[in-house]
């Protein structure tokens, strides 16, 4: 909501500006997280994430079946099983679930942190690229479609400058490795003797 009552005042101010004779107001938009997503830095991170998360995904699919293999056993034995070997079984399957769901929420919130690492840190990088490119064009206001709700109803193709932004970031923005993947330093070499 309040981003909408940012950008319907930078808007009124933007139009109030040509209204008074002054030069006219170059508005753009930019889908950010397709920019983000589309610079080979962002889909490096994506691969990087994809790579890091997916044994993980894989882990819990098996963990998961191996749960609902137990709730079948359960269901099927339920009537014929002893009291103690169904106790004991349901608290298997208690067990199963608490931890699977503690660990679930764990490798999300891991994901969740890693994301906006590599967001903050691409993100600043592009912010640089795209303030450069809008004062060079002399762009008065950029407005990021990606958010959700969308605040813009009709925007011309020609002020669309995600694949600009993303063109200007990649041949800006040096592709080094992110932080975590940067190279370890090395001991300094020992002086040479004379």
């Amino acid at each position: 909501m309040r981003s909408q009552l940012t950008i319907a005042t930078a808007l009124v101010m933007a139009m109030s500006f040509a209204a008074q004779g002054q030069t006219p107001q170059k508005i753009a938009v930019i889908d950010m997280q397709s920019a983000l997503l589309g610079t080979k830095d962002g889909q490096a991170a994506a691969a990087n994430l994809k790579a890091k998360f997916t044994p993980k995904e894989q882990e819990f699919a098996k963990r998961q079946q191996d749960l609902a293999a137990k709730q079948d056993q359960f269901r099927k034995g339920e009537n014929t099983m002893a009291e103690e070997a169904k106790g004991k079984l349901a608290r298997e399957i208690d067990s199963m679930q608490r931890a699977l769901q503690r660990d679930t929420d764990d490798a999300r919130q891991d994901l969740d942190a890693e994301q906006n690492r590599i967001l903050q840190e691409l993100g600043g990088k592009m912010m640089q690229v795209l303030n450069k490119y809008a004062a060079d064009n002399q762009y008065t206001l950029v407005l990021d479609v990606s958010g959700q709700p969308n605040p813009v109803l009709f925007a011309s193709s020609g002020a669309d400058i995600t694949r600009d932004i993303i063109g200007l970031y990649d041949k800006s923005v040096a592709s080094a490795p992110p932080a975590s993947a940067a190279p370890k330093p090395t001991a300094p070499a020992a002086p040479k003797k004379p």
